[in-house]
């Protein structure tokens, strides 16, 4: 039996949370902070709302993915999941923004999901994956919006 992978990261961002949220949780802006994603195209009308879907390619573990994700909550500037069903690794990606006494944003991005296939034989390796990538993400993220 597959175990689950389960990461969950998280980054201070010295800036409001409106800017924050409105920033990376707008899928078209993915490529520009997440190292392995290559591309995002709209299959739903922008912008972001429940039931959005998007297509993603993506390279992990030296293995081209490509998968489609589904909008399936949104408490704008608050929290957005994401969710794919397709492919080797069925994933949940949550994004959550919490405003900080300072002005910034304590920004969380957890990603859950069940190997299988291929990703089955390397799940033992994938957590540390996805938590190194996840930390080197986030690390870019806030270095473009405390850019600016």
């Amino acid at each position: 039996m597959p175990r689950d992978v389960d990461v969950l990261t998280e980054t201070v961002i010295r800036r409001p949370v409106a800017e924050v949220a409105a920033y990376a949780g707008d899928p078209t802006h993915a490529p520009e902070w997440y190292a392995n994603i290559s591309s995002v195209e709209w299959r739903t009308p922008p912008p972001v709302a429940v039931g959005s879907r998007m297509d993603f390619v993506a390279t992990f573990l030296g293995r081209r993915l490509a998968y489609t994700y589904e909008v399936t909550e949104l408490v704008p500037g608050r929290r957005m999941v994401m969710r794919t069903a397709q492919g080797p690794f069925p994933m949940e990606t949550t994004y959550t923004w919490h405003p900080l006494d300072d002005g910034g944003t304590r920004m969380g991005l957890r990603n859950h999901g069940r190997p299988a296939g291929f990703s089955r034989v390397v799940a033992p390796f994938l957590g540390a994956a996805v938590r190194r990538a996840n930390r080197a993400d986030l690390a870019r993220l806030r270095a473009l919006l405390e850019r600016e």
